[in-house]
C-alpha cells in the first residue's frame, strides 16, 4: 500500500482512512477491466504528475479508478499529487457537479476547482508538468455477463442516475465494470499555449470534455434521448420546407397537409434507438447464436479498433442472410463498440417486429424513391443529421441478399447521399468499413434455391420469424466475419477534387460520380480481399468440379491439399483467411454437418454430395471461388489439350481478365495480375501439375495429376459458358438486331435450356444478372455499342472469340450452344417465357 503523505492534515488523513476502507468494501464485489492498457495503448507516462479528470464526480467511480490504479501501478487518485512537493490533497478532477439527495441536476459551477489550482501552479512554476488524463467509469457495460433483465435496467446510460440508482447499479452490475483511460493532456503545453489561466482551464474542460463524450458514445452509443427534437429537425430543414412547398403546389393541396405527409414520411424511416432494447436483443441473440451455430469467428477486429477512434464509420458487409446485420450489431456490442444504425428495407418493417428492430437502430428506407422528391428530400436530411451526429451507420450496398452466393454489383444510392451529406457538413472523418461474412449452412437455403429455380421471391411476413424455430433443430456450423482494408473518404475526395471543401455542397459536381463508382467497387474488392475459405467452401469446390458431385475419398483428399496450397502459395491477400482442418478433418466435417456423405467400397470408399445438397452447394462455391480464379484459368487452358505456349497463355488471360475482374471483384490491375498470373504458374509448376517454361505442359492423360488439374480447370468451366452463350444469342441474331434487354432474355432461356438438357444441376447458371453483368462489359469495353433505335451493333472481332472457345470447351459442348442459341422471338413467347 501506498505511503501515506506526510503532508496531510489530520483531516485529511482520517477522510484518506475512509476512502480507502470504502473502497476496500466496495471491491469485495466489484471486478473492472481496464481499456486500454493506460501505459502501452493509452500513453501514460509513469514519471510525471498525474491528475485523472472525470466528467462529473462519483463516489464509486473515484473508488473503482484507484483501485484499477493502484493495480496497473500508477498514481492514485486518492493521494495528492507530488513533484518534490505536494500539490493539492488530491489526483483528481471533476468537470461537472451534481446536486440534489433524490432528483439529481447538474450545478451551474463554470469549472474544476482542481483544474484551476493546477494551471494556475503551473503559470507560477515554469518547471511544473503534470499529464491530465480523461477517465471514463461505465459499471454494467460489459455484454457478455448480461444475462438478466435486472442487471439491464440498471446498466450504464445517458440520463442522470440518482444516488440510489448508482448503488443498485454497482451492486447488481459491479462485476462487470469498465475503466476507459484517454489520452494524456500535457498542461504544460497548455498554460504555455494560453497565458491566461482562465482560457487555458476551459480549453482543458473542453478538450476533456471532448474525449470523454466521445468514449462513452463508443462504449454506449451516442445520446439519442431527444428523437422528437431530431424529427422536427428534419421537418425544419431548408431541405424539406423547399420540398414541402413543392410538393404542396405540384398535388395542389395546402401547406399543412404536405407538412403532415412529410411527418408521417419521416416517422416510417427513423429509427428509436433504445439502449434496452439493444441489451435485452443482446440476451435473446447470445441464445439464439448458441442454439444456430457452433462458433461466430471474427478476425482482422483489431486493426479495425486501431483507426475506428474519433472517426465516422460507415459498416459495409456483404449481405448473405437476414441473420447479417443481427451478427454485426451483436458483434460489435460484445466488442466494446456501439451497433450501429442500420438502413433496412421498408418490407421489414412489420407489425412488431419492425418496432422491435427499430429501437435496436434500425432505419426503414423504401426500395425506390426517385419519383418521390419528398420522401427523398426527408431521407436524405434524416440521414445527415444522423451522420452529424456521430452515429455509425451499417447499409448493405448491393441492395439485396445475393442467391447465388457471389457478390453483386453494388448500387450507388446509399453511397452517394453518405457522401453528400458528408460534403455539406464535414464533421468526423469518414471511414467506410468493408465486412465478409461467411456462412457453413444457410438459414434461407431452401427459399434461395426455390428463387433460384425460377420461382418468385416470396416477400417477408410474420410467419417467417415464428418458422426460426424450425431451423434451431438443424447444426448450422459456423459464422465468419472477417474486418477488410478500411477506405478514407477525405483521401478519395482529395485524390478526385483537392478543393472540393470550397465548392458548393448543394451542387452536384462532375466529378462525384466516378468517385462514387470508384468507392462502391473498392468497397466490394476489399470485401473479396477479406474473404474467409471454411470447410464447406471447399468440398463445394471440389465435389461440384466433378461430373456427378462425387469422387473418391483419396481423390478429394488430394484435391482438397493442392486447392489448400494454391491459397498459401499465391495468396489474394494478407487478409483471407483459411480453415486450419487438414483434408480428412475437413471430409469428416461435411459428413458432420450432412452435407456430403461416405459410401463404402471394396476398392475405395467414395465421397458424394447428399441428396438435395449439390444446389445450395454451388453457392458456397461461388463465396470464394474468386480466391481461385487464376489456378482455375490457368489450368482450363489445358482442358482441351496437353500443352500451351506462356505467350499464347498470357494473350488469352489479357482478353479475359477484364470481364473476370469485374464480375468477381478482383483487386490487380493489368500488371499486378500480369505478376499475378506468372507466380500461380509457379505454384502449379511447384506442384507438379504442369512443366515447362516457354511452352506449359501438363501430365499424361489417366494420371493423378491430370486428372487433379483437369478438375482444376472445370473451376471456370460455367463461367466460360455463359461468356459463350451471349457471343452465340449475339452472332446468331446479328448485329443491330437485339436491344440489351431482348439479349438478356433470350441469354438467359438459352442457358435455362442447356441446363435442362445437359442436367446442370446449378440454376445459378441461368441467373439473369451475370448476363447483365457481362453485357454490360462488354459495352463499356466498347465491343458492344447501340445504334439510334437502341440495338446492339458489333463486328467482326466478337466472332473471332468462337476460337478462344476451343481451348476451354469441346467441339460437342460448342455446336450445341450454337445450336440451342436463341434467336429474337415474338412478343408473345417471350411473355410466355
Amino acid at each position: 500500500m501506498k505511503t501515506f503523505p506526510k503532508q496531510l492534515s489530520i483531516g485529511q488523513r482520517l477522510r484518506l482512512y475512509w476512502q480507502l476502507l470504502l473502497r476496500a468494501i466496495v471491491h469485495l464485489w466489484v471486478r473492472s477491466k481496464v481499456l486500454p492498457d493506460p501505459v502501452v495503448d493509452a500513453g501514460l507516462k509513469l514519471d510525471i504528475p498525474t491528475c485523472y479528470i472525470l466528467d462529473s464526480y462519483s463516489l464509486s467511480s473515484l473508488l473503482i479508478l484507484d483501485k484499477a490504479c493502484e493495480k496497473h501501478g500508477l498514481s492514485r487518485p486518492l493521494f495528492p499529487m507530488e513533484n518534490g512537493q505536494r500539490v493539492g490533497s488530491r489526483s483528481w478532477a471533476a468537470l461537472r457537479q451534481l446536486k440534489g439527495l433524490l432528483l439529481r441536476r447538474y450545478t451551474n459551477r463554470r469549472s474544476s476547482d482542481m483544474l484551476k489550482m493546477l494551471t494556475q501552479y503551473a503559470l507560477e512554476n515554469p518547471e511544473f508538468e503534470a499529464q491530465l488524463v480523461p477517465v471514463t467509469v461505465l459499471i454494467g457495460r460489459a455484454p457478455d455477463k448480461e444475462d438478466s433483465i435486472t442487471k439491464l435496467m440498471f446498466s450504464e446510460s445517458w440520463e442522470i442516475a440518482s444516488r440510489l440508482r448508482r448503488l443498485f447499479s454497482t451492486l447488481i452490475n459491479g462485476r462487470d465494470t469498465f475503466v476507459y483511460y484517454g489520452t494524456p493532456i500535457s498542461l504544460r503545453s497548455l498554460v504555455d499555449e494560453k497565458a491566461d489561466a482562465g482560457i487555458a482551464v476551459r480549453k482543458i474542460s473542453r478538450l476533456a470534455r471532448t474525449r470523454i463524450r466521445k468514449t462513452r458514445e463508443a462504449a454506449i452509443g451516442p445520446d439519442l434521448s431527444h428523437r422528437r427534437t431530431l424529427l422536427n429537425k428534419v421537418l425544419d430543414s431548408e431541405r424539406v420546407k423547399a420540398a414541402i412547398t413543392i410538393k404542396a403546389k405540384k398535388a395542389k393541396i395546402s401547406p399543412e397537409k404536405a407538412r403532415a405527409i412529410a411527418e408521417k414520411n419521416i416517422r416510417e424511416i427513423a429509427a428509436n434507438y433504445s439502449y434496452s432494447m439493444v441489451k435485452i436483443g443482446s440476451l435473446i441473440l447470445t441464445w439464439f447464436w448458441n442454439k444456430l451455430y457452433k462458433g461466430v469467428e471474427l478476425r482482422h477486429f483489431k486493426e479495425f479498433e486501431k483507426i475506428a477512434h474519433d472517426k465516422e464509420i460507415i459498416y459495409v458487409p456483404c449481405h448473405r442472410s437476414h441473420i447479417d446485420y443481427l451478427l454485426m450489431s451483436y458483434l460489435l456490442y460484445h466488442h466494446g463498440h456501439v451497433p450501429p444504425h442500420i438502413a433496412a428495407g421498408v418490407n421489414l418493417n412489420m407489425p412488431g417486429v419492425g418496432q422491435f428492430l427499430r429501437r435496436g437502430g434500425a432505419f426503414y428506407m423504401r426500395r425506390s424513391f426517385r419519383t418521390n422528391p419528398l420522401y427523398a428530400a426527408v431521407f436524405d436530411e434524416y440521414l445527415s443529421l444522423i451522420l452529424s451526429q456521430g452515429v455509425s451507420i451499417e447499409y448493405f450496398i448491393e441492395g439485396t441478399r445475393s442467391r447465388t452466393g457471389r457478390l453483386l454489383p453494388p448500387k450507388a444510392g446509399m453511397l452517394q447521399m453518405t457522401v453528400k451529406a458528408y460534403m455539406r457538413v464535414p464533421t468526423k472523418p469518414i471511414v467506410f468499413q468493408p465486412v465478409y461474412i461467411g456462412y457453413e449452412q444457410l438459414v434461407e437455403g431452401k427459399s434461395y434455391i426455390s428463387e433460384l429455380s425460377g420461382k418468385e421471391k416470396k416477400s417477408e411476413s410474420l410467419l417467417d420469424f415464428f418458422g426460426l424455430f424450425k431451423v434451431l433443430r438443424r447444426n448450422y456450423g459456423k459464422a465468419h466475419v472477417n474486418f477488410g482494408e478500411p477506405i478514407f473518404l477525405d483521401d478519395l475526395l482529395e485524390k478526385a477534387a483537392p478543393g472540393w471543401r470550397k465548392e458548393n455542397s448543394e451542387e452536384k459536381p462532375k466529378w462525384l460520380n466516378p468517385l462514387i463508382d470508384e468507392l462502391a467497387t473498392t468497397i466490394m474488392t476489399n470485401i473479396n480481399r477479406t474473404a474467409d475459405v471454411n470447410p464447406i467452401n471447399l468440398l463445394a469446390i471440389c465435389l461440384l468440379a466433378s461430373t456427378k458431385h462425387t469422387l473418391a475419398e483419396d481423390q478429394l483428399e488430394e484435391l482438397l491439399a493442392l486447392y489448400l496450397s494454391t491459397l498459401k502459395g499465391a495468396p489474394l491477400s494478407s487478409r483471407v483467411t483459411i480453415t486450419e482442418l487438414s483434408p480428412v478433418e475437413i471430409i469428416g466435417y461435411g459428413i458432420e454437418l450432412g452435407v456430403i456423405e461416405k459410401r463404402e467400397h471394396t476398392l475405395g470408399d467414395i465421397i458424394t454430395v447428399t441428396e438435395n445438397a449439390g444446389v445450395l452447394l454451388t453457392y458456397f462455391r461461388n463465396n470464394v471461388s474468386h480466391l481461385f480464379v487464376l489456378p482455375s484459368f490457368i489450368a482450363s487452358c489445358f482442358l482441351m489439350q496437353s500443352q500451351i505456349s506462356r505467350s499464347r497463355l498470357q494473350a488469352l488471360f489479357h482478353t479475359i481478365y477484364p470481364y473476370l475482374r469485374s464480375e468477381l471483384f478482383l483487386p490487380w490491375d493489368r500488371a499486378t495480375a500480369d505478376q499475378t498470373l506468372l507466380d500461380n504458374i509457379e505454384v502449379l509448376k511447384t506442384l507438379n501439375l504442369i512443366t515447362g517454361t516457354d511452352t506449359l505442359k501438363r501430365a499424361k492423360g489417366g494420371s493423378e495429376t491430370a486428372a487433379s488439374l483437369n478438375l482444376m480447370g472445370r473451376g471456370l468451366l460455367q463461367t466460360f459458358q455463359r461468356y459463350f452463350i451471349t457471343i452465340a444469342v449475339l452472332v446468331k441474331n446479328g448485329s443491330g438486331v437485339l436491344s440489351r434487354a431482348e439479349l438478356e432474355k433470350l441469354c438467359t432461356l438459352t442457358a435455362q435450356r442447356i441446363s435442362m438438357l445437359h442436367e446442370f444441376d446449378a440454376p445459378e447458371f441461368y441467373d439473369k444478372t451475370l448476363f447483365r453483368q457481362f453485357i454490360g462489359n462488354l459495352t463499356k469495353a466498347d465491343v458492344l455499342r447501340r445504334d439510334n433505335e437502341g440495338k446492339l451493333i458489333f463486328d467482326e472481332v466478337l466472332k473471332s472469340v468462337t476460337n478462344d472457345a476451343k481451348l476451354f470447351m469441346s467441339k460437342e459442348l460448342r455446336h450445341g450452344i450454337i445450336q440451342i442459341a436463341s434467336e429474337k422471338i415474338s412478343s408473345s413467347k417471350a411473355e410466355k417465357a
